[in-house]
């Protein structure tokens, strides 16, 4: 609830600082006394346009901070705070400021950190409820007549919105499955043409690396081929150096053990043997390797081409292509595949649409039924506040099935007529702002246990009726303030003012050239005062204070 509020250099307002508290607390003043100045400041910190004719004569800027306590945010509020990034601890007030300068610009913060006026303007509907002469928000503006007819009725509006969910999700997978099916079969020929060539090849993970090797090593050997065969015929035969070095190591094998440089020129001789033998065999190995065939040189680089062409036809690499064989067989698979898994989709989404509709309508039932409810409760309420002739409807129509959403099947609206025999209309059609407010209250009143913003403000709700019908006014706006919310009535009657928990006189002086507004919380001995001139005008008289006495005891 809104805790304090204060001013600075609004208008006729230099310095003002306001404490409220909970139940009904009435404003009161003469007329022009300044109470559309609150007003105006109320809506600057709540993010209204920020006109440069509110800075008060001779200042450089004005400024109006709004002190909000709750037991806990409400989800909205907390939840466009943490969107915004704005840290509030647990327990602390929420505090609003406002500033704008007399040449132009206005800035804004939350608990001392910088804001835009836009994250004000989504807190406003959560905080502050106004209701005034030419009210087109709150209750007036159908976009929520639904959400007030819903919570009035406690349908089952998450089923619907799960549901909703379901069926949208479901409706999704079946569209990009026909659309991924119709697209396959759109490109079957290609598909078919495209694999058909990937198979003739087959290609291989890893292939293209021991192709390129094995053609590398072929040309290396067509390089080397002259002296390869040079050395093969160095190495072979009964004349090469391996055979001649056998020959010597079994010649000097006889003699060896003779002395004991023999035997060591026996083991050199030995070492020789065994690293020609083994430079025979690598020779060989490499020659082997080496080998150049030009009819396998020219299959491999034919082999080399095409799959280096096939790659880059696919846009990948040579290694991907057997990927590229598997997902163009699952795509032609789909296309077999398809009727039946689109059978099961399109089961699935029959199911969901069913799910939802069973639960729409339960819910458009339910709607229906609290509709009639609230229209008696509203209409019980119109007699005592001088709409007797007045009817009040809620009108909930069942929507095309393209308009249909989350919230359900319905549109809902308040509609209200006037007068015998007229027709029936939304309520900011009405051309009476004091019939409007009347029919915002009882509205209220009806609606008192669903909730709402934290403080409810009703502007000069009043204006044009007395007696019966202002003290019927009091009694609801009480009952609707009850023990622990708030609101708040500007208002010029005085069985409403009686009514009221606290009660604020606003008063305009002058002294010279110099005009101030004022605001003072009145005690007892003030609010007779107070009431007794709302009874008698300008003379209070003793008559005036009796009357003023006898509509306090009353309440």
């Amino acid at each position: 609830m809104l805790t304090n509020l204060a001013i600075r250099n609004v208008v006729l307002i230099d310095t003002l600082d306001l404490a409220f508290g909970t139940g009904l607390g009435v404003l009161t003043g003469e007329t022009g006394a300044g109470k559309s100045i609150l007003l105006d400041a109320l809506g600057l910190v709540l993010g209204n346009r920020a006109e440069t004719a509110l800075v008060r004569a001779g200042e450089e800027q004005a400024s109006v901070t709004a002190s909000f306590e709750f037991a806990a945010l409400p989800a909205a509020i907390a939840d466009a705070l943490a969107e915004a990034e704005v840290e509030v601890e647990r327990g602390e007030p929420l505090i609003l400021r406002r500033s704008v300068k007399a040449d132009g610009g206005s800035r804004a913060w939350i608990n001392d950190q910088p804001v835009g006026v836009a994250l004000l303007r989504a807190l406003a509907p959560a905080l502050v409820e106004l209701h005034g002469q030419h009210d087109d928000r709150g209750l007036v503006n159908p976009r929520g007549h639904r959400a007030l007819l819903d919570r009035y009725a406690g349908g089952d509006v998450a089923g619907v919105a799960a549901g909703w969910d379901g069926w949208r999700a479901a409706a999704a997978r079946l569209a990009d499955a026909r659309g991924t099916i119709e697209q396959a079969r759109l490109d079957q020929d290609l598909l078919l043409a495209h694999l058909a060539e990937l198979s003739a090849i087959e290609p291989q993970a890893g292939e293209e690396e021991s192709l390129a090797e094995a053609r590398a090593n072929m040309q290396k050997g067509e390089k080397l081929a002259g002296e390869l065969e040079d050395l093969r015929a160095l190495w072979d035969g009964s004349d090469s150096p391996l055979a001649n070095l056998r020959v010597a190591a079994r010649k000097l094998d006889r003699i060896a053990p003779e002395h004991a440089l023999l035997a060591e020129a026996l083991a050199a001789l030995d070492r020789a043997v065994i690293e020609a033998g083994e430079a025979e065999e690598r020779l060989q190995a490499a020659a082997e390797a080496l080998t150049f065939d030009p009819l396998e040189l020219d299959r491999i680089e034919t082999r080399l081409f095409e799959l280096r062409a096939l790659a880059r036809k696919h846009s990948c690499a040579v290694d991907d292509l057997p990927e590229v064989m598997q997902s163009l067989r699952a795509r032609l698979d789909a296309i077999e595949q398809g009727d039946a898994d689109l059978a099961e989709l399109e089961a699935a989404e029959r199911q969901a649409h069913q799910v939802y509709r069973a639960r729409a309508e339960a819910l458009h039932a339910t709607r229906v039924a609290a509709a009639m409810r609230l229209d008696e409760a509203v209409a019980a309420e119109l007699a005592p506040l001088k709409l007797d002739a007045a009817r009040f409807r809620t009108a909930v129509a069942e929507q095309p099935e393209e308009r249909w959403g989350a919230s359900g099947m319905d549109s809902v609206e308040f509609l209200i007529a006037t007068n015998p025999g007229a027709d029936f209309a939304p309520l900011n059609k009405i051309a009476s702002g004091g019939e409007l407010s009347r029919f915002i209250l009882a509205l209220k009143v009806a609606l008192a246990e669903q909730g709402g913003a934290a403080t409810v403000i009703f502007d000069e709700i009043d204006r044009g009726v007395g007696g019966a019908v202002a003290s019927a006014i009091g009694e609801r706006l009480g009952r609707l303030a009850g023990e622990g919310g708030q609101l708040l009535a500007v208002t010029h009657s005085p069985q409403v003012a009686a009514r009221g928990r606290t009660h604020y006189m606003i008063a305009k002086s002058s002294l010279g050239t110099v005009t101030r507004t004022s605001v003072a919380l009145l005690d007892a001995e003030g609010r007779q005062e107070e009431i007794a001139r709302m009874l008698s005008g300008a003379e209070v008289t003793p008559e005036a204070r009796a009357q003023a006495d006898r509509l306090l005891e009353g309440v």
